[in-house]
């Protein structure tokens, strides 16, 4: 795979990952059973950490020439996955 080709596709997994949380989150809200919630929030969570995951190897590669712009969007990043894994378990205690 040539360095083009990488970054398009570390781009398109990046992108898919990225917007799902939100598509996931969206589920969660119209979710059937508090069972059906949490199983929405944790596919959401999934989403999050891979995107984690592709923007630190993005970022550590450098696939980009300013890698150190990507440190916002890793922090976000890491807040929103507390912040779901916090959502997943207080719904947890509550079943």
């Amino acid at each position: 795979m040539s360095g083009s080709q990488t970054k398009l596709h570390v781009s398109n997994q990046l992108l898919r990952s990225g917007t799902a949380p939100m598509a996931h989150h969206g589920e969660s809200q119209a979710a059937e059973s508090p069972k059906d919630f949490i199983h929405k929030l944790r596919i959401a969570l999934k989403e999050l950490r891979e995107s984690l995951r592709w923007l630190k190897l993005i970022r550590h590669v450098p696939l980009v020439d300013k890698p150190e712009l990507l440190n916002p969007l890793i922090d976000e990043t890491d807040q929103l996955i507390r912040i779901f894994h916090t959502s997943i378990e207080t719904a947890k205690k509550k079943l």
